[in-house]
């Protein structure tokens, strides 16, 4: 299994993986290799940072929590503990995600950074070759070519952040931060912070900024679809699911902007632009996800949050808007969102489209050709990465037996036998 790569001798420059690679060591490559495991199958999991998760753990402000209820959160084969609240917070998430990876035994190789995967034509197989230092090497940084038959891209749909151009930012003079490296408002105190961007994140850093009496202004570009987390005790997103089983998108999207509209009121007055079809829909068709409010709209209305529209240009401490007005400004929160990096490492590969996503939509996006799988691009969060572990490690594992029955009996090729370690 996994943990047979303690055994790998890595002065040797190429090790062969009997069983797929898996690229990235977050819930999605954990819930891959948790399944493989129950089927059998070996696999290594390679992890550029050091620790799993690492999203989570190191590009994340301390109040997060599950925007959705933890059952569309678990991973596979192991669900939350029962003490855990219906959102659990991002310490408790972290600890359920060390606990999945000891339950399971998955040990990733940590500090490998993929550097380039292709698939070789000629030997059918996929060439993998990652950088990173290794203690078994005195921490010297080592090149490595992982060979393997199946390959799983699982690095996710926020691998890299995303720094838009802003004219004149560099001569801001202020604190410029992205939200991947926000932690706490308390640095903020009494200062005034634009928050740029209106997503999830970014409501809930300005509402994390007026909590520790800061005076954030956010920025909002484009139409914000702002839904209420619960409507009744019930989860906005539960719902949701409830009733697409029964009518079509089209007319949840009616019923939950009506809903929408009778707990959270007009929020057009207060700079935030209704959407001018459904927050399902959209989503489905753009992958623009929904704002499930947690509490700043409540701030917005008070007027504790100013809602600003797009930047025209920054200037020492000040930033003037399109609208013509300017802000005095001591501090700047990008929370721009992120993108995935697979573009950057996948070579000759039809299947993901230039911004790393797969061509095809869910839920048929997990499977591509000669053994290339995505998991955790479904833009549907972790419910949707779950889905499609669950299904790529059966396919995965249908595949492995049927090769593994000729070669069961046949020794490794002689070729390779002086610079391949298998497991």
């Amino acid at each position: 299994m996994a943990s047979m790569m303690d055994r790998i001798d890595f002065s040797r420059r190429c090790v062969l993986v009997t069983g797929p690679v898996i690229v990235g060591a977050g819930p999605s490559g954990l819930a891959l290799a948790a399944c493989l495991k129950e089927h059998g199958v070996p696999y290594a999991v390679l992890e550029r940072a050091d620790c799993i998760a690492s999203l989570w753990q190191r590009r994340t402000y301390d109040r997060l929590k599950l925007h959705l209820p933890k059952k569309f959160c678990q991973l596979p084969r192991m669900p939350f503990p029962e003490d855990y609240p219906e959102y659990p917070s991002k310490r408790q998430f972290v600890e359920y995600l060390e606990e999945y990876a000891r339950n399971f035994e998955i040990n990733p190789r940590f500090n490998q950074a993929v550097q380039s995967a292709r698939f070789d034509e000629t030997s059918g197989l996929w060439r993998v070759r990652t950088t990173g230092a290794g203690a078994e090497a005195g921490n010297r940084n080592l090149e490595v070519e992982y060979i393997c038959r199946w390959l799983v891209v699982a690095t996710g749909e926020n691998a890299e952040m995303v720094v838009p151009e802003l004219e004149g930012l560099g001569e801001f003079g202020g604190e410029v931060t992205h939200a991947c490296n926000y932690k706490s408002g308390e640095s903020y105190r009494g200062k005034r912070v634009l928050v740029v961007g209106c997503g999830n994140s970014g409501m809930e850093l300005a509402l994390d900024l007026c909590d520790h009496n800061a005076f954030p202004a956010m920025v909002v570009r484009d139409s914000v679809h702002v839904l209420p987390r619960e409507v009744m005790g019930k989860s906005t997103f539960e719902l949701a699911v409830l009733l697409m089983k029964w009518l079509p998108l089209w007319l949840v999207d009616k019923i939950l902007l009506l809903l929408a509209w009778l707990v959270l009121g007009g929020i057009g007055k207060y700079g935030l632009r209704r959407p001018l079809t459904g927050p399902m829909e959209l989503k489905n068709r753009e992958g623009q996800t929904p704002v499930l409010d947690t509490g700043a709209l409540g701030k917005i209305k008070s007027g504790n949050v100013k809602v600003v529209p797009g930047i025209k240009r920054f200037s020492l401490g000040r930033v003037e808007l399109v609208d013509g007005n300017v802000l005095d400004i001591d501090s700047v929160v990008l929370a721009t969102g992120y993108r995935s990096n697979v573009p950057q490492w996948l070579q000759g590969c039809d299947f993901f489209s230039k911004d790393g996503f797969p061509k095809t939509s869910f839920p048929d996006g997990w499977k591509g050709e000669n053994g290339l799988y995505a998991v955790g691009f479904t833009r549907r969060g972790l419910a949707g990465a779950s889905s499609d572990a669950v299904r790529a490690a059966s396919d995965i594992a249908r595949l492995w037996k049927e090769e593994m029955k000729p070669c069961r009996s046949r020794p490794a090729a002689a070729c390779h036998r002086r610079c391949i370690s298998q497991f």
